[in-house]
């Protein structure tokens, strides 16, 4: 029997591009083969397993999470990229070119997130669009649920462990700070940080 003697270093390759999906694009033409070959044959199977449509030219590591049942729709525009250990919860609508660096958590609630394109979401960074009551009368595991959803604009980025609230809109060209936690809605441009995040100034200043 023969082994292939590059198979160790393909499954190392794998293994970085799964954490740091950004080299997908820039493969040399001999590992852009069979990396597509990969993701073209993960791709499929998460498609005939979940609700979810997946664009042109994705990276969609197969260590990360991704459930989306009936009525839970996840749709995933071009040339986007899903790092490992990301759990990813529907109804999600993620545009193009949208970045989700490993550990992030996703979670559109009843309500859905939609991410705009050109979205960059670094490292352990956590979507919840729902919550639920914190009334006397019951246990909190018993309290109703509410979901408002959560937007996120064009060319948003969130810093490292950023937090985002249900009901939160996030506007175009905006940045929030590394360890931020977002209870209120963002202007186009403003650069936030802090917890709870608060405006410093705007991009264009």
């Amino acid at each position: 029997m023969t082994t292939d003697p590059l198979l160790k270093y393909r499954e190392q390759h794998k293994h970085r591009l799964n954490y740091m999906p950004w080299l997908y694009w820039s493969l040399k033409p001999k590992h852009r083969e069979w990396a597509e070959a990969w993701q073209a044959e993960y791709q499929a199977y998460l498609m005939e397993m979940e609700t979810i449509e997946i664009g042109k030219n994705c990276f969609i590591s197969p260590l990360a999470h991704i459930f989306a049942e009936r009525g839970r729709k996840i749709t995933i525009g071009d040339n986007t990229f899903i790092a490992a250990d990301c759990t990813l919860h529907g109804p999600l609508e993620i545009g193009n070119e949208v970045a989700i660096n490993h550990h992030c958590i996703l979670d559109g609630g009843r309500a859905g997130i939609k991410l705009h394109d050109q979205v960059r979401i670094a490292a352990y960074s956590h979507l919840y669009a729902f919550d639920h009551g914190m009334g006397l009368d019951r246990p909190l595991y018993q309290q109703p649920v509410t979901s408002k959803g959560i937007e996120i604009g064009r060319d948003v980025w969130l810093g490292a462990h950023v937090g985002i609230k249900d009901g939160v809109q996030i506007g175009h060209h905006a940045v929030v700070g590394m360890n931020s936690m977002v209870t209120k809605d963002i202007e186009d441009f403003a650069i936030v940080a802090g917890n709870p995040a608060r405006f410093i100034r705007y991009r264009t200043e």
